[in-house]
């Protein structure tokens, strides 16, 4: 087979190009710090970044979550706390009442008092976080609790759970029940509360009425035991999903990056190489005839 001038100096420049073509990808990974830029240069990593980045994706929703199941159950606490106050002063008034040492003037200002306070409740029980209310189960946009003054208080009816998925098929329940802890009883009792706290009712017994206070009282304490739990629960959930991102990141970091030792040793030995080649090409194109005609 004969070999020609214009041979040799094809294959010189097509390997020419390969060489250049090889140091533009390992220069593209040393801009990106990617192994890949494109699924073609690698369908295998690019098939698992894609998986990768799903489950990290899916993780960091999680993540967000548990902010928004934080937020009702704070809030929530935090509702059912000052509730609690409200009715252990209440409580406190009454029992004053009871033993008979608030007098005429003094029983109506205990009423006017407790009607404060059943109103504090009434806001407390229509609580909001960001524009959902937090009592009313899944009914979101209506407020729980309307007018209490009258004699059949509008009060929650809706206690469906409201549940967000904290994991791969777990869900939560975030909210707590107002139909329980804010109660039509609760209003009708305060009502009737005020209207023995008459003044002209000096001998009525309260009895009954401190009784229903203490079973509202302990509805409460026991609702945010159940709240405590599932805090408890969340921080636990919330720290594996913290080791979960960690791990998901890492996973795709390790199948994704490029390893820079390695691509700066490639780049050195490529150059070493790109140098080579160009020097052995120009002894292998020898001058020709129209070299020495000049």
């Amino acid at each position: 087979m004969r070999v020609t001038q214009s041979m040799l100096s094809n294959n010189f420049l097509r390997n020419i190009s390969n060489s250049y073509e090889k140091m533009g990808k390992i220069s593209e990974q040393m801009q990106t710090q990617k192994k890949i830029t494109r699924p073609s240069d690698d369908p295998v990593v690019a098939m698992k970044g894609i998986a990768y980045r799903t489950n990290l994706a899916e993780v960091q929703q999680f993540k967000r979550n548990f902010t928004e199941a934080h937020n009702w159950i704070d809030n929530s606490d935090a509702a059912m706390d000052h509730a609690t106050k409200a009715l252990q002063r209440i409580r406190e008034l009454t029992l004053q009442a009871n033993n008979g040492t608030l007098e005429g003037d003094q029983r109506n200002a205990a009423a006017k008092e407790i009607e404060q306070l059943r109103d504090q409740l009434k806001e407390i029980a229509n609580s909001k976080v960001g524009d959902k209310y937090i009592f009313n189960g899944t009914d979101t946009l209506t407020a729980p609790v309307g007018d209490v003054t009258g004699a059949d208080p509008e009060t929650a009816q809706n206690d469906k759970p409201v549940k967000l998925e904290l994991a791969k098929g777990v869900y939560i329940q975030v909210n707590s029940s107002g139909k329980e802890v804010f109660s039509k009883d609760l209003f009708k009792n305060l009502n009737s509360l005020i209207e023995k706290l008459s003044p002209d009712k000096t001998s009525v017994d309260l009895g009954e009425d401190i009784s229903n206070l203490d079973d509202s009282i302990n509805t409460l304490l026991n609702e945010r035991a159940t709240i405590g739990a599932r805090s408890n629960r969340l921080e636990l959930m919330e720290d594996r999903i913290d080791q979960q991102e960690v791990t998901a990141t890492k996973l795709m970091s390790d199948n994704e990056d490029a390893d820079m030792e390695k691509v700066i040793m490639d780049l050195i030995t490529q150059e070493s190489v790109q140098r080579a080649s160009l020097g052995m090409g120009a002894r292998i194109i020898q001058p020709t005839l129209l070299d020495f005609l000049r």
